[in-house]
């Protein structure tokens, strides 16, 4: 294709941002038309484009955990198990399996490809966390897990529907393998429905440009991705950088969980080594490669000095160096319902190391941690219900601004779900829900505060779950700050009260006991004896701080 038949900048610019508005187009359509809260309510999905071969080159503003990982996911699809030339108009290929190319068994990631006039020319995706895929625990999320097998049904790469026409068979064992299968086949509905949307916008935008230019403008927007990121990394002092964090235990073990980073800058291309990295462990903490590359390529992307279109050639000059068998690169069967832990740490390490190229420019440590607790209530008849909580804290200080509170930020972006919503679908109260005193790193710059939450049990009985984090290892301050107080968790029952450890599985609950949640706020920046009278004051009146 000559220059001359190419898109100009300002076209190229145009069309990217279509394509950026139909992944928010195939968002909105998850949202109001899904059914569990936490796809609903929470918000844990996401949205992308992908050319043609299967690289995104569009999303929408959802969760960077899933999508940073999302084209890893889908190229592990289409080289491993079903290559390209066997999809066809009409397909959804979809998959849970970690070792397929998933994150997580509640994560179903659904593939669409894109056809004009008989070509291929894109693939559409949506990723959603189902509220219950089976396994030990309610929500799938179970903390004692010691192997995949036991943390829910594994789906490996199928086509769901085949040709427009839905496979029946595989939707019923889907269904007879999960808890709230209404709520399954709902979700499920709502990620058909925005790949069908994604698909429409896309041979529309196609059809105007036609096959081979829109091909090749997605080619460029890789392309222009990739340079703007060397040219990022470019500016950022050539050295080698390391930091190191670690994770609370596994929750089979006592033992920490080491996270150790070096960041190497040479000219325009990084390389992060995990190498240092603890061994993979017994406990549903492990991440898979693709979760760690996603966290590693957030930091990058988060450091950058100006903007940088997000797609799969932004992540070209990033190399990642983590051995199999590591916590950051767990080898099958090891169970990883709670990559996300590794994913939140990995990010806040690199970040740490990269506070040393670029001082000014990162944060101190968030929370650090997806605070995700399930709940199944069980009735007089026997009727259960489901319900899956991710609460966040408190986001760390900058250099030139407090840390913001119960603030959902770095690998997160969720959102709360609503008292009111919890207490109209099941047998919970949502007793108390507020701010935790004091629990931001002191500093110049405060940490961001953690919050409380109290749910009581309604319900003739309870199984709680409990996948927690940073309850030993609290979230780091930065140029003197001090850390973000830690979280806890207890069950209040009556007038007694038990400390819970940040990993709980099936514990039993009563009708009337009560679980309290307390997530931990984020690091402060710079020495709190040069904090601001007036911001001091300010903390006390408003009572983020005692007097």
């Amino acid at each position: 294709m000559t220059e001359s038949t190419r898109l100009n900048p300002i076209e190229l610019e145009i069309l990217r941002n279509a394509l950026t508005a139909t992944a928010a187009e195939m968002d909105v359509t998850v949202w109001r038309t899904s059914r569990s809260t936490v796809i609903r309510e929470l918000l844990d999905y996401s949205t992308a484009v992908f050319d043609r071969d299967g690289f995104n080159v569009a999303q929408a503003a959802r969760i960077p955990q899933h999508l940073n990982s999302m084209g890893s996911g889908l190229l592990t699809i289409v080289h491993d198990f079903l290559p390209l030339d066997q999809w066809e108009e009409g397909d959804v290929v979809i998959t849970n399996d970690p070792y397929c190319g998933g994150q997580h068994i509640p994560d179903i990631l659904a593939f669409r490809p894109v056809f004009l006039d008989g070509e291929r020319i894109g693939i559409v995706g949506t990723l959603c966390h189902h509220l219950d895929m089976g396994g030990m625990a309610a929500g799938s999320y179970s903390a004692a897990a010691t192997e995949i097998f036991q943390e829910g049904l594994r789906i490996p790469p199928l086509k769901l529907v085949r040709a427009g026409k839905i496979n029946a068979d595989v939707v019923a064992m889907m269904r007879q393998n999960v808890r709230r299968p209404d709520m399954l086949w709902g979700d499920l509905q709502a990620q058909l429905a925005s790949l069908a949307v994604g698909e429409a916008n896309l041979r529309r935008l196609a059809a105007r440009v036609g096959a081979d230019m829109f091909v090749d403008a997605c080619n460029q927007m890789l392309d222009g991705s990739e340079r703007a990121m060397r040219m990022m990394i470019g500016r950022i002092p050539d050295g080698v950088y390391e930091f190191e964090d670690f994770l609370d235990d596994d929750g089979i073990g006592h033992e920490p969980v080491r996270i150790h980073v070096i960041v190497h800058i040479q000219g325009e291309e990084v390389t992060i080594d995990l190498s240092g990295c603890s061994k993979q462990v017994a406990g549903p903490i492990n991440a898979t490669l693709a979760s760690s590359q996603s966290a590693a390529s957030y930091a990058m992307m988060a450091i950058a000095d100006t903007e940088i279109p997000a797609n799969s050639g932004c992540y070209r000059p990033i190399k990642l160096i983590a051995p199999e068998g590591l916590i950051v690169n767990a080898r099958h069967p090891a169970p990883v319902a709670n990559r996300i832990a590794v994913g939140h740490r990995l990010a806040t390490t690199v970040l740490g190391a990269l506070h040393k190229a670029v001082p000014g420019r990162v944060p101190a440590a968030y929370y650090g941690v997806s605070y995700v607790c399930s709940f199944q209530t069980v009735g007089e008849n026997d009727e259960r219900s489901v319900l899956v909580e991710i609460e966040v804290g408190g986001s760390g200080a900058h250099a030139d601004i407090d840390g913001l509170s119960a603030y959902t930020y770095g690998m997160h972006n969720c959102s709360n779900i609503p008292a009111e919503m919890i207490e109209s679908e099941l047998p919970i109260s949502i007793v108390s829900y507020g701010l935790v005193q004091g629990s931001g790193g002191a500093g110049r710059q405060r940490g961001g505060l953690g919050l409380f939450r109290e749910w009581r049990v309604d319900s003739e009985r309870a199984v709680f779950t409990a996948n927690l984090e940073r309850f030993r290892f609290r979230p780091y301050g930065l140029n003197g700050g001090e850390p973000g107080r830690a979280g806890s968790l207890v069950l209040i029952r009556g007038k007694d009260q038990q400390e819970l450890p940040s990993k709980v599985d099936n514990l039993q609950l009563l009708k009337g006991d009560i679980i309290r949640l307390e997530t931990s706020g984020g690091g402060g920046y710079g020495d709190p004896a040069f904090r601001a009278p007036a911001d001091i004051d300010r903390d006390i009146a408003h009572g983020y701080i005692a007097a």
